[in-house]
């Protein structure tokens, strides 16, 4: 009897061992954080790049980094994309927006449950956002790209810009700038209005359509395209048709390396949307791991970049600024287009 209690015993401690380690299992791992950027459409190059940027970031910090967006540059697809990583309980949701309205409900339905939204490129509403990635200072690039035209026509000639959709935040925002610096500047700017908007919905055929309706005004006499989309249209139709309309805007250089060295473009402008993206990431992560709320005067660390600085935005929200746009020419091209 005596030995069938201990023998009772020992199998109770063993059964309470055992309760107790299938409690704390022994090296369980922490799942990853799953970051996602959501593009305006999944086939921009732009776009790409700037995952590039942001896949490298998440390697260095250690988190999933995945690329998502809509066949075609619309509100309504980025809308169900949304909605879907909703359900999966990602960590991070980065968007360059279509339409920052239509986009308001499903991104504030993200932050209820938890998820960090950030916006990079193309900003959506404040209220929808913890902060946005701005690639320049906006009024900068608007005011450069005029600047721009006007040297490479001495002043003299109308002006066409080729957009991408005509609800782009950042699109709107820079030709907004475009037709304050000329109407600022009227005595320097009275040969060379503005003479038409058009929009290509950042597709390359559609685009290429927009380009034609420009070229019908023949007081046409530069065209400024502020999409890596649009520029690739312009510059491949321009210089097909030996059209004597030259070309600038914003595009990616081993894009528009050709039209430069052909004299289509004499010069455009662009960040490195690599940066764009690696500082997108870091900033996001600064939001999950509660670095930062995303207001202004928030720092973190953003790795090779190193500290940044949360600051006040032009639509009453907050934005972490990359750098200033940069002038890219036939003295610099042939280096930068084996770049991005």
């Amino acid at each position: 009897m005596k030995n069938l209690r201990l023998l009772c015993l020992l199998v109770l401690v063993i059964l309470v061992g055992c309760g107790n380690v299938s409690n704390k299992p022994i090296n369980e791992k922490k799942p990853k954080l799953v970051y996602v950027m959501v593009s305006k459409d999944i086939n921009n190059p732009y776009m790409k790049k700037a995952f590039d940027g942001f896949e490298k970031a998440c390697k260095e910090i250690g988190a999933i980094a995945v690329f998502k967006g809509p066949q075609i540059a619309t509100a309504e697809g980025q809308i169900e994309i949304v909605k879907q990583l909703i359900i999966e309980k990602v960590d991070l949701i980065a968007i360059a927006a279509n339409d920052a309205d239509a986009l308001d409900e499903v991104l504030q339905e993200a932050l209820d449950v938890g998820i960090k939204v950030i916006s990079y490129d193309s900003a959506v509403n404040p209220e929808s956002r913890l902060t946005h990635v701005q690639q320049a200072d906006p009024e900068q690039i608007g005011r450069v790209l005029i600047q721009a035209a006007y040297e490479m026509t001495n002043g003299k000639g109308g002006i066409g810009i080729l957009s991408s959709t005509a609800v782009a935040t950042n699109q709107n925002l820079w030709i907004k700038w475009m037709q304050t610096e000329i109407k600022e500047n009227p005595d320097k700017y009275k040969n060379m209005p503005l003479l038409q908007i058009v929009y290509g919905d950042d597709e390359p055929l559609r685009s290429t359509e927009a380009v034609k309706e420009l070229l019908r005004n023949s007081k046409i006499k530069v065209i400024i395209a502020p999409t890596a989309v649009g520029m690739l249209a312009a510059g491949q139709y321009l210089g097909e048709n030996k059209s004597d309309v030259l070309l600038t805007g914003l595009g990616l250089p081993s894009e528009i390396a050709i039209f430069i060295e052909q004299g289509v473009c004499p010069w455009m402008y662009l960040w490195n949307p690599l940066d764009l993206g690696y500082l997108t990431a870091y900033t996001g992560n600064a939001l999950v791991n509660g670095e930062i709320t995303g207001r202004s005067g928030d720092a973190f660390f953003a790795g090779s970049m190193g500290e940044r600085v949360i600051m006040l935005a032009g639509d009453g929200g907050s934005e972490v600024m990359l750098g200033d746009p940069f002038k890219f020419d036939k003295a610099n091209i042939a280096g930068w287009k084996e770049v991005y």
